[in-house]
């Protein structure tokens, strides 16, 4: 038994056109060729396959084999991968970026990241992401270390690049103090200083440009974790105090899971964000469009 040969993508082309316009003159009128070129073609594909493709005999229109069927989602396959391909080469002819490196600080709120995201994909559907999240300067360090082309980071008086970034305010994150409701500073008002008497659970930073300091600690006693869904849980079942992006416990308010505290030192701030990118490195179209998103999401 020989081998099947391999076909061209114009017979592949052909074959899907006459299925799509059910018949081979409908095809021929659609690809602006003779009826005797189309049939050639196909020909020539069930030549190179070694399978018959349509039934002829079976009606006037031609009736997909057995064999046929199963070829059809093979070259639907190969159409589709074939059409990606010029689509990403016409965008890199254009100056779009073949992937983009997005990191994002962990306190912003997962309806933005959503938005962003669901418009970057219906607009550039080449170009591949690849997204981490990390906290606090660990955001501005993956940017300068070049292992991400645009970060959305935190305030600017916690970490800072000097002439190494450009920055673009997006907007910002309320950042609360809440406890679990049989947390002892739950009860509230609370004097100065209550905080310092309880365990308070703080984001550790992971990067080098902010090690060893401390951002909105106020107690004495703390407990640090890398993770801010980690924290979100101890929160809950009472281990600890905290601040935490409201979007992210609004619902744990509203069921009682959670209480705002009433403090005196730490009542509420704003966590200002914004996109930075290596000023030796311009966004290209995919890059800016991402900054242009979470600008326009604080209008």
């Amino acid at each position: 038994m020989r081998e099947p040969g391999a076909p061209t993508l114009d017979q592949l082309t052909v074959f899907l056109t006459i299925v799509e316009e059910g018949g081979f003159a409908a095809a021929a009128r659609r690809l602006n060729r003779a009826n005797s070129v189309i049939s050639y073609a196909i020909a020539n594909l069930e030549a190179q396959l070694g399978l018959a493709l349509f039934d002829r005999d079976a009606a006037k229109s031609p009736v997909l084999t057995e064999a046929g069927k199963a070829m059809l989602a093979r070259a639907r396959v190969i159409a589709g991968d074939v059409a990606a391909l010029r689509a990403q080469a016409k965008g890199l002819l254009q100056g779009l970026e073949a992937e983009v490196h997005l990191v994002l600080d962990v306190m912003l709120p997962s309806a933005r990241v959503v938005d962003a995201l669901r418009a970057f994909q219906a607009a550039f559907p080449t170009v591949t992401l690849r997204l981490h999240v990390e906290g606090l300067g660990a955001v501005t360090q993956m940017v300068l270390d070049r292992r991400a082309t645009l970060g959305i980071a935190g305030p600017l008086d916690v970490v800072h690049g000097g002439d190494e970034l450009d920055y673009i305010a997006v907007g910002a994150t309320l950042l609360i103090p809440v406890a679990a409701p049989d947390h002892p500073l739950a009860k509230g008002p609370n004097a100065p200083g209550a905080g310092r008497d309880h365990t308070q659970l703080v984001l550790t930073d992971r990067s080098h440009l902010t090690e060893g300091r401390d951002f909105a600690v106020a107690s004495a006693h703390t407990w640090r974790l890398a993770d801010l869904g980690a924290k979100h849980i101890l929160l809950k079942e009472g281990l600890g105090w905290g601040n935490m992006p409201e979007p992210m416990v609004r619902e744990d308010l509203e069921a009682g899971r959670l209480v705002r505290l009433d403090m005196a030192e730490m009542n509420g701030a704003h966590y200002t964000l914004h996109a930075v990118h290596r000023s030796d490195t311009p966004p290209g179209p995919a890059t800016a469009f991402l900054i242009e998103r979470f600008k326009g999401q604080t209008d």
